[in-house]
């Protein structure tokens, strides 16, 4: 193995600016440890997932809670949806427990990835289960201080069951989705309307698996009925003319959720 694999990127953070700093330490060491394929016959996971804490910093800036309270050392985690866990490792290394939650049949690499990179790093606090939230699924964990389920929600055929489950379980929730304000006709408007639209299977990114694109009332809407209190939000990417499929039309909406259950 290469030492590089197991070089420690841990300092001492207390704000959000000196956590993204830490992240991008982060990120390098992950290029080290990918610099070498999970397994002959598969690839690491095509997309950043660790830029989204950038996007997360707009929430913070608009809740009461301090980032290191909410990224408690020693506090318990959910990270739904993983891809390769690079999120779930960073928040080892910050103090956390982390439950890795994603199903082999829709993850990028069947998992593949995930408990590669555990290994390559030498994890102990992140355990990874494979639970198909598709299904009427049971968490592992009894209660979490926090859950990420960050662009999965519209790769989901029963998001209010979902998001109903995880706020019976989590205190705190950062949620990100693709989100539209009209149709790709631009004959119906859905701003400002409690709505979701249901793809057809080839409709966005030739994936079958995309399934509800709320309008950002719906996802407001959604996250209330199923037990939630929005304390902040913030919409990224297209956000004038986003619709439900184009690749150059797409907006994606973050939330930062507590319980009300």
């Amino acid at each position: 193995m290469n030492d590089s694999y197991t070089t420690s990127t841990r300092t001492e953070w207390s704000t959000y600016s000196e956590l993204l700093e830490r992240a991008l330490g982060w990120k390098q060491r992950m290029q080290a440890v990918k610099s070498d394929p999970p397994a002959a016959d598969r690839t690491w996971y095509a997309y950043d997932i660790l830029s989204n804490l950038w996007h997360l910093q707009h929430l913070f800036e608009k809740i009461p809670q301090n980032a290191s309270d909410l990224l408690a050392q020693g506090g318990h985690a959910a990270d739904i949806g993983a891809a390769d866990g690079d999120l779930s490792y960073f928040l080892e290394d910050i103090g956390m427990s982390v439950d890795l939650i994603d199903w082999p049949a829709t993850n990028w690499n069947g998992l593949v990835g995930a408990r590669t990179l555990g290994q390559r790093l030498g994890s102990t606090s992140v355990d990874i289960h494979e639970v198909d939230l598709d299904s009427q699924f049971r968490l592992p964990g009894d209660h979490y201080h926090l859950v990420f389920l960050l662009g999965i929600l519209y790769h989901l055929k029963n998001p209010f069951y979902v998001l109903e489950t995880l706020a019976r379980r989590a205190r705190f929730c950062f949620l990100s989705t693709r989100i539209a304000r009209q149709t790709a006709d631009r004959n119906l408007v859905l701003e400002n309307a409690p709505v979701a639209y249901l793809l057809d299977p080839e409709e966005c990114n030739d994936d079958p698996t995309n399934y509800w694109i709320f309008s950002a009332t719906g996802l407001i809407r959604i996250a209330e009925r199923a037990g939630w209190k929005v304390l902040a939000s913030y919409r990224a990417g297209d956000t004038e003319q986003s619709d439900p499929s184009s690749s150059d039309h797409d907006e994606r909406m973050f939330l930062a959720l507590e319980s009300r259950r």
